[in-house]
């Protein structure tokens, strides 16, 4: 089910590629522009999908906020120490 739904998301993305390649081929200035918005566009809504997911898997395998002040905490244990540099 996973393949199906990359390649749902991909084919969007293909498809403004070939676009794209077409109007490179025609080397007009007026055919290009569009088509690289076009998959600019395409890859903008992609990231975006991309991005939403993986805060939503980080999201879903949170444990609470306790787990988050734990780690936290040990974190905050900074010692000063004082060292000589060696030339």
């Amino acid at each position: 089910m996973e393949t199906n739904f990359l390649k749902i998301k991909k084919q969007p993305i293909e498809a403004a590629l070939e676009e794209l390649k077409k109007a490179y081929e025609s080397k007009d200035l007026a055919v290009i522009d569009p088509a690289l918005e076009k998959i600019n566009e395409a890859w903008k809504v992609a990231s975006e999908e991309m991005y939403k997911a993986q805060q939503d898997a980080q999201a879903a395998g949170a444990a609470g906020p306790e787990a988050g002040s734990d780690a936290q905490a040990e974190g905050d244990n900074v010692e000063d120490v004082d060292f000589e540099e060696v030339k």
